[in-house]
């Protein structure tokens, strides 16, 4: 027993230290280009507010990573077959990189809570290209849609899975099976961090890419309701301003990092909102 006990000490210790390396060295890339692009913030980098943003915002994200990572052994499995309610709209959440469907267990929760429905996670592999994983979503967009008896569905996606949801309603023809779509702190342009992915699929987000620019380039589907959330202080979309969308509906941020947004109330408030409301053009 006592050697199961210090192995979970050891491999959570290693976690741990992990998260912090990850953590700290975004953030240090995200002032490298913060005070590059604002030469005033410079001087204020040692005030005591500045320091308290600091810690605040490094904490949060160790322990929303530590949690997410935690609970990723849950996620592994293809979970039970959900009850869900016909006619009603299904809302799909879409993960990010090197995440399963058990990292919206706090923000699957909430929206329950908040009356949203007919929730449904499915895995997206880190291993396989974005096409793969555009075709899962869309047998599991066209599998819903009969079942329930409806003729579209909602999409959230985090992370890179804001990338898959654009990737299918622009660039897959699924533009007429959706009704909203809901972005959390999704690299549209790209983000400088993409080069020390060791996912194939980082050379997608490398700001630039082919791929980008094909999806960027592709027609915006005027009867889709997008919602685009972000945090100013994301520190895993560098430059900060590859975050943006020129399209849909903004809502912006701050005082929070890449992984709190599927976990704070904001966001998640955010986003009910925008599973509820139309979006003006």
């Amino acid at each position: 027993m006592i050697y199961l006990f210090l192995l979970f000490l050891f491999v959570n210790g290693a976690l741990l230290a992990v998260d912090f390396l990850v953590v700290f060295l975004s953030y240090s890339i995200y002032w490298y280009e913060y005070s590059n692009a604002y030469p005033a913030a410079y001087d204020q980098r040692f005030n005591r507010r500045s320091l308290k943003l600091c810690l605040s915002l490094i904490s949060a994200e160790l322990f929303f990573n530590f949690i997410t990572v935690v609970l990723s052994p849950f996620g592994m499995t293809r979970g039970k077959n959900q009850d869900l309610k016909r006619g009603v709209t299904p809302v799909i959440l879409l993960h990010g990189l090197f995440d399963n469907r058990a990292s919206w267990f706090w923000f699957k929760r909430q929206l329950n809570r908040q009356g949203v429905d007919n929730i449904v996670t499915l895995n997206l592999s880190s291993w396989h290209s974005e096409e793969v994983l555009t075709e899962l979503l869309a047998k599991r967009v066209d599998e819903l849609r009969h079942r329930l008896g409806v003729n579209k569905v909602d999409l959230v996606g985090h992370s890179f899975g804001g990338i898959i949801a654009r990737n299918y309603i622009q660039l897959r023809g699924g533009a007429d099976k959706v009704d909203r779509v809901v972005c959390l702190g999704s690299p549209h342009f790209g983000s400088k961090l993409a080069t020390f992915s060791v996912s194939p699929l980082g050379k997608l987000l490398i700001p630039g890419s082919d791929f980008l620019q094909r999806l960027n380039s592709a027609p915006q589907p005027a009867e889709i309701k997008l919602t685009n959330i972000y945090s100013r202080k994301d520190n895993m979309v560098l430059p900060n301003s590859n975050i943006y969308l020129p399209w849909g509906e903004t809502v912006e941020l701050d005082g929070m990092g890449h992984t709190s947004l599927i976990y704070r109330s904001t966001s998640i408030d955010a986003t009910v909102q925008a599973l509820r409301r139309s979006v003006s053009p």
